[in-house]
């Protein structure tokens, strides 16, 4: 069974940490979804994946899915996937955490919303038997937190 690493995110913006996550998960030698709510927060992300230091991926939906290394959308099952990213508040369950090395879930903290969902998650995931990781940013770096 895998774990959900719970990422508050208030030095770096999503743009510059989704490429830096996804940079270690191919790494290891993972295949990636990313997974948002809003096609535009998705379309976003893709173009800073081509023109910040080229992230091999493919956006959901097109003929070559199954050979994507990341793959980003907004349906995006977990089967055939090591890790899943959720973006902008998409839902991830305690079976997709079951079925992945690793879930992550990145949250803006400077979003009341983003944080009490990202809350909400936190509490149904745990209280379902999940493995959890909370990490914050101090001065940069990566600290983590909480642990379940």
């Amino acid at each position: 069974m895998g774990a959900a690493y719970f990422y508050h995110l208030t030095d770096t913006p999503l743009e510059r940490t989704l490429p830096m996550l996804l940079g270690k998960c191919r790494a290891a030698g993972w295949r990636v979804a990313v997974r948002g709510r809003d096609q535009g927060l998705l379309q976003r992300l893709d173009a800073t994946l081509w023109s910040d230091g080229f992230l091999p991926h493919g956006m959901a939906g097109g003929a070559h899915d199954a050979d994507q290394p990341v793959l980003l959308g907004t349906d995006i099952p977990a089967e055939g996937f090591q890790c899943v990213m959720s973006v902008g508040g998409a839902e991830v369950t305690s079976a997709e955490v079951g079925l992945s090395d690793r879930v992550c879930i990145l949250f803006d903290g400077f979003d009341e919303g983003a944080l009490n969902h990202a809350r909400g998650q936190w509490k149904t995931l745990t209280a379902e038997g999940c493995q959890a990781q909370y990490w914050a940013q101090e001065d940069g770096r990566w600290t983590k937190k909480a642990e379940s």
